[in-house]
């Protein structure tokens, strides 16, 4: 009987060792401009935008990438930053038009990116 019970208390410390690590996995995120038809909404926005800042361009995933720069969004609160990221380009002759912050009478309007 005692030796019963010390086999039952053995086996969950024997099988402690048994569990599989975990892996990690690296994932590269790509993003493809999407396109809607009809004008978009303004926001007119009472405070500039912060400085642009500067980031590393990191390599393209691909052929047919184009990097587009990173903005300041608007929350309806504050701005926040949107890293710059790499998108199929939609045609071989297509160029991409960075988006920007405008000034307009009363304030500032973001005019999204967009593929020309």
């Amino acid at each position: 009987m005692k030796r019963s019970s010390y086999l039952l208390m053995m086996v969950p410390l024997a099988l402690v060792g048994c569990a599989e690590e975990p892996t990690t996995v690296t994932t590269t995120t790509t993003t493809q401009e999407v396109t809607t038809a009809g004008p978009a909404r303004e926001v007119l926005v009472t405070r500039p935008p912060p400085p642009v800042r500067v980031e590393t361009q990191t390599v393209a995933p691909g052929p047919g990438y184009v990097w587009t720069t990173g903005y300041w969004r608007w929350t309806g609160a504050d701005y926040v930053w949107v890293p710059g990221t790499w998108v199929v380009r939609p045609r071989p002759a297509a160029v991409w038009v960075a988006g920007h912050w405008v000034r307009r009478p009363g304030g500032w309007v973001y005019v999204a990116g967009h593929w020309q």
